[in-house]
C-alpha cells in the first residue's frame, strides 16, 4: 500500500465555447493568499478568486473569475510573480518585464518595461524596508547577452544596481538571498553577487535532460542532476541529503516539503526528501506545469488548474503506522516535526513506539518491547487487556491503538504451548513491575496492581505476592479478595485489608488462621505477626478488640502489644488504663511493670511497688506449684531481689507485709537492711533462711555504697551471730579465715573466745596482718609521691625566683585582668603575672 501524501481537487476549468474560436491555452502560473494568476498563450492575464471558505477538498466551490488584461502581442506569457508588499504582478512576456496592479491588472506607469528578459526571479529573502519605502530585489537573465542583473523594486520605481556576467548563455536561475544557482548549456553554477566568488557544481545533459532549477528551503537548490537524480545543494557548494532517482524528461520538480513533486506529461511523482523512496503517483493528462505554495502544489494543463493539498501530517502517520510501516512513520516524523505542534509531534511519536513495541512484542523480542513500552508512554491496561485471564480487570476499558496484522491469540497459545505462553506472562509481571508507580502507571494504578496480585496468586508466587500487598497497594478488594479465598492465601488476605486500612478485618482473618478455621501454610507464625500488627496500630479501638485474645493465648508474647510500641506511640494506651486491663493476667501485669521501671525508666511509686508485689505474686505461685527452684522461679525471684537492693521508690511497708507471711527470707532480710536493722537482717538470714553464702552475700551488699567501717560492723554482727551458736561455730572461723580484710583484727580479737586456740584462727590473722601491712606501704608509697610532687613545685619557684621580670606598662593581671601597677606582683608556676593578692586563687 503506498502512502497518499496529497489530495487533488479540481481547481479551475475553462470549458470551452462553442459559439466561438477559443484559442485559451494556459501557459504559466501563480498564486497568493486566495489569488490566482493565469498567464495565456495568447498574451492574456487572468485573475481568479477563490472562495473565502476555501478548501481544496471541496470540489463544489470554483473560483470566480476577476479581472482579465490582454497585453497587446500575441506572444505568450513566460512568466508571473507576484510581489504582496508592494501589490505588484511582474509579468515576462514578449521578452519583456512588466508591472501591473496585483488587483485592478492595470500597467503601473512609472515602472516602464524591462527588456531583453529570457527569465526573472523575485528574490523574497532580500525585502528591505526603510522610513521611506520598501523594496525587493529582482534578478533577471538575459541569453543574448549572458549578464545577469540585479534591480531594486519598489513602489513607484525600479533600478538596475548591479550586472553579473557569466561565462556561458543561462538556462535556468534560482535565487535565494544574495546566492544565483545558475545552470549554463552544460553546467550548473553558484554564484554570489555581493562577494563575487563562484562555485562549479557538476555537467549536466542538455539535450536529453530538461534543466531543473528551484529552491528547495533556506539556502538550499533543487537540480535536475546527471543520471535523472535530483540533488539537493546548499548555497556553500555541498549536498547534505542523498539524491532522488526520478524519471527522465521531466517538465518541472519543486519542494513541497518534506515532498519532492516531479511532474511528467503523464503523471506527477512523489518522493519523500526524508528517505528519497516514491510515495504516490498522480495520473495526468498532458500536464504543463507546477507552482508550489504554502498552502500546497498547483498544477496546469492546457485549460485546467488542479490543486493538490497535504493530507495531514497525523493522517499520513497514523496510516503508516496503520500498515506498521514503524521505521517509515518515525523517519516521516522526524521529518515533520518542525511542522506539528509540540503536543501532536508527542502524541505521534509516543503512537509510533507503541506499535514498534507491539510488534517486538509478538515477535517475542520482550527486552525491546519493555523499553518501547516504557519510552512511548504505553498505557499498562493496553498489555493487560491482551491476557484473557486478565481482562475482566479491565471490563471498562477499551483499546485505542491499533491491532498488529501479526498479533498471537494468547489465549489459544496458552492451551497450545504453555512453555511460550509463560514467557509472556513473565514479560506482563516484569513489565508491571517496572511501571508501577510511575507517571505512566499511576493513572491506572488499580489495574496494574490487581494483574499483579492475581498473576502471583496463580503462579504461587508468595514473596512478591506478599510484598505487593503489604506495600500500600491499589488492588481492588471487589475483585482480589474472592480469588485469595479461592486460593485459600487467607495470610495475604488479611495483608491486604491491612493495607487498605481495614484493620478489624486484617487481624480477624489472622486470627482464623490461628484458631484453625482457615488453613493456610504460607506463614509459619501467625500469631506472633498478629501482636506485632497491633504493637504498631495506632488505632485503640482494633488494639483494645483483640488485646485479651492475644494474652489469652500467651501472656508473654501477647504483652509485646503494649511493650513493643514505637517511643513515639507510647503516648497512644494511658498507663493506668493498660495496668488496670492487665489484672487478670498476672505475667503480663508483671512484664508489662518491668517494661515501666526498667524500659521507660518510671519514677512513680507505685508502679516500682505494684513490681514487687507481681514478683512476690508469680514466686509464691510457682513454689505452689513445685517450680520454685527452675530457672522462672528462681530468675523472677533474683529479680526480685535485685530490685528490692537497687530501687529506693517502692513503698517498704507495703512490699513488706506482702513478704512477711511468705518463705521468702532473703527478701525480708533486704527489706529488714533498707531499714537499717542489719541485725534482724541478718538473724533472719542465718536462722530462717539458713543459707550461710547469702548472709556473706548480704554483708558485702548492704555495706557496698557506705563506709568501710559499716562493712566491719556487719562482718562483726554476722559473727556474732555465728558465735552465739554451738553448731555455728565452724561457721564463725569459716567466716573470719575467709574475710579476713573484712574484719577490724583489733576489735575481733576482743570478742574471740579464750578457748580458740591460734592455729584455728591462723589464716585469719595472717591475712589480717598482712592486709595491714599492706595499707602502711600503700599509706608510705602515697606520702613519697606527695613529697615529690612538693619537692617539684619547690623547684619550680626557686627556679622562677632567679629570673630577672620587668614589668612594662600595659600588663594585666591574669587572674582579674586589672593593670599591674605597683611593684609588688607574683609569678605563678604556670608563669602568668598576678597580683599578690589574686596569687592564692591561681594555685
Amino acid at each position: 500500500m503506498s502512502l497518499k501524501a496529497f489530495t487533488q481537487v479540481q481547481v479551475y476549468e475553462k470549458l470551452p465555447n462553442p459559439k466561438e474560436k477559443d484559442k485559451f491555452s494556459i501557459h504559466s502560473l501563480e498564486c497568493y493568499d486566495r489569488n490566482i494568476y493565469i498567464g495565456t498563450k495568447d498574451s492574456l492575464v487572468q485573475h481568479l478568486i477563490l472562495p473565502s471558505s476555501s478548501d481544496t477538498k471541496d470540489s463544489s466551490q470554483s473560483p470566480r473569475e476577476g479581472r482579465m488584461k490582454l497585453l497587446g502581442s500575441s506572444s505568450p506569457v513566460t512568466q508571473l510573480r507576484v510581489i504582496p508588499v508592494l501589490n505588484h504582478l511582474l509579468v515576462l512576456w514578449d521578452r519583456s518585464v512588466s508591472a501591473l496592479n496585483m488587483f485592478s491588472l492595470e500597467p503601473l506607469p512609472f515602472l516602464k518595461r524591462i527588456q531583453h528578459v529570457s527569465f526573472f526571479e523575485v528574490c523574497e529573502s532580500a525585502l528591505s524596508t526603510s522610513s521611506q519605502s520598501v523594496c525587493v530585489e529582482l534578478v533577471t537573465v538575459s541569453s543574448r547577452s549572458r549578464v545577469v542583473r540585479i534591480h531594486v523594486v519598489g513602489v513607484e520605481r525600479w533600478d538596475c544596481v548591479k550586472e553579473v556576467s557569466l561565462p556561458q548563455d543561462p538556462v535556468a536561475l534560482a535565487v535565494d538571498d544574495n546566492t544565483l544557482c545558475v545552470a549554463t548549456s552544460d553546467r550548473y553554477f553558484l554564484h554570489d553577487h555581493k562577494s563575487g566568488s563562484t562555485v562549479d557544481l557538476f555537467p549536466h545533459n542538455l539535450s536529453r535532460q530538461n534543466i531543473i532549477v528551484s529552491t528547495a528551503g533556506k539556502g538550499e537548490f533543487l537540480l535536475n542532476g546527471p543520471g535523472s537524480l535530483g540533488m539537493f545543494v546548499m548555497k556553500n557548494g555541498i549536498c547534505q541529503r542523498p539524491p532522488v532517482q526520478w524519471p527522465e524528461e521531466l517538465l518541472a520538480a519543486v519542494v513541497c516539503y518534506p515532498y519532492i513533486l516531479a511532474l511528467q506529461p503523464q503523471a506527477l511523482y512523489v518522493y519523500s526528501m526524508v528517505d528519497q523512496h516514491l510515495k504516490q503517483t498522480v495520473p495526468l493528462i498532458r500536464a504543463r506545469g507546477l507552482l508550489s505554495t504554502t498552502e500546497g502544489v498547483y498544477i496546469f494543463m492546457e485549460r485546467e488548474i488542479l490543486g493538490l493539498s497535504h493530507v495531514p501530517f497525523e493522517e499520513q502517520i497514523q496510516t503508516l503506522v496503520r500498515c506498521e510501516r514503524v521505521e517509515e512513520a518515525l523517519e516521516l516524523l522526524g521529518g515533520v516535526q518542525a511542522h506539528l505542534p509540540q503536543v501532536s509531534y508527542k502524541e505521534l511519536h509516543k503512537a509510533i513506539t507503541c506499535m514498534d513495541g507491539f510488534i517486538k512484542f509478538y515477535q517475542g523480542s520482550f527486552s525491546e518491547a519493555k523499553e518501547l513500552f516504557i519510552k512511548g508512554e504505553l498505557d499498562p491496561r493496553e498489555i493487560i487487556s491482551l491476557y484473557p485471564e486478565m481482562e475482566p480487570l479491565c471490563e471498562t476499558f477499551h483499546s485505542q491503538l491499533v491491532k498488529v496484522n501479526n498479533a498471537k491469540e494468547l489465549l489459544a497459545l496458552r492451551q497450545e504451548d504453555r512453555t511460550t505462553f509463560q514467557q509472556y506472562l513473565d514479560f506482563l509481571a516484569d513489565f508491571l513491575r517496572v511501571v508501577r508507580g510511575t507517571k505512566q502507571g499511576v493513572k491506572c494504578s488499580e489495574d496494574i496492581d490487581t494483574a499483579q496480585l492475581r498473576m502471583y496468586t496463580e503462579q504461587g508466587d508468595r514473596v512478591d505476592l506478599d510484598a505487593l500487598v503489604s506495600s500500600p497497594n491499589s488492588c481492588s478488594i471487589d475483585k482480589c479478595v474472592p480469588l485469595l479465598e479461592l486460593h485459600k492465601r487467607f495470610f495475604t488476605l488479611g495483608l491486604l485489608y491491612q493495607s487498605h486500612g481495614h484493620h478489624i478485618k486484617a487481624i480477624q482473618t489472622w486470627v482464623k488462621i490461628t484458631d484453625g478455621q482457615y488453613e493456610d501454610s504460607s506463614c509459619s507464625n501467625v500469631y506472633e505477626h498478629i501482636v506485632r500488627t497491633l504493637s504498631r496500630l495506632k488505632q485503640r479501638d482494633v488494639v483494645w478488640t483483640f488485646a485479651d485474645w492475644a494474652l489469652q493465648r500467651n501472656q508473654e508474647v501477647g504483652i509485646q502489644i503494649f511493650t513493643k510500641r514505637d517511643p513515639e506511640d507510647q503516648d497512644t494506651f494511658a498507663q493506668e488504663d493498660v495496668l488496670t486491663f492487665l489484672k487478670k493476667y498476672s505475667l503480663a501485669l508483671m512484664l508489662f511493670l518491668e517494661f515501666l521501671v526498667h524500659d521507660l525508666k518510671s519514677k512513680e511509686e507505685k508502679h516500682h511497688t505494684l513490681l514487687a508485689t507481681a514478683y512476690v505474686t508469680h514466686i509464691l505461685g510457682a513454689l505452689q506449684n513445685g517450680k520454685g527452684t527452675d530457672s522462672d522461679g528462681g530468675m523472677t525471684r533474683d529479680k526480685l531481689q535485685q530490685l528490692l537492693w537497687q530501687s529506693s521508690l517502692y513503698d517498704t511497708m507495703t512490699v513488706h507485709e506482702a513478704i512477711q507471711p511468705t518463705v521468702l527470707h532473703t527478701e525480708q532480710a533486704i527489706l529488714l537492711g533498707r531499714a537499717g536493722d542489719h541485725y534482724q537482717a541478718l538473724q533472719t538470714l542465718v536462722h530462717k533462711e539458713r543459707d550461710l553464702q547469702v548472709a556473706g552475700a548480704y554483708c558485702r551488699r548492704a555495706a557496698g555504697w557506705q563506709e568501710r567501717e559499716l562493712e566491719h560492723t556487719l562482718f562483726l554482727t554476722l559473727l556474732q551471730i555465728y558465735m552465739c551458736s554451738n553448731e555455728l561455730a565452724s561457721a564463725a572461723v569459716d567466716l573470719l579465715n575467709a574475710n579476713a580484710a573484712a574484719f577490724d583484727l583489733d576489735t575481733v580479737l576482743q570478742v574471740l573466745p579464750d578457748s580458740w586456740s591460734v592455729q584455728l584462727v591462723s589464716q585469719f590473722l595472717l591475712g589480717s596482718l598482712r592486709g595491714t601491712f599492706h595499707q602502711r606501704r600503700m599509706a608510705g608509697v602515697e606520702r613519697g609521691l606527695a613529697q615529690v610532687e612538693l619537692l617539684r613545685h619547690k623547684y619550680t619557684w626557686a627556679q622562677a625566683s632567679k629570673r630577672m621580670l620587668k614589668l612594662d606598662k600595659g600588663l594585666v593581671c591574669n587572674t582579674c585582668q586589672k593593670d599591674l601597677t605597683e611593684p609588688e606582683f607574683v609569678y605563678s608556676l604556670r608563669g602568668e603575672l598576678v597580683h599578690t593578692n589574686c596569687g592564692s586563687y591561681t594555685e
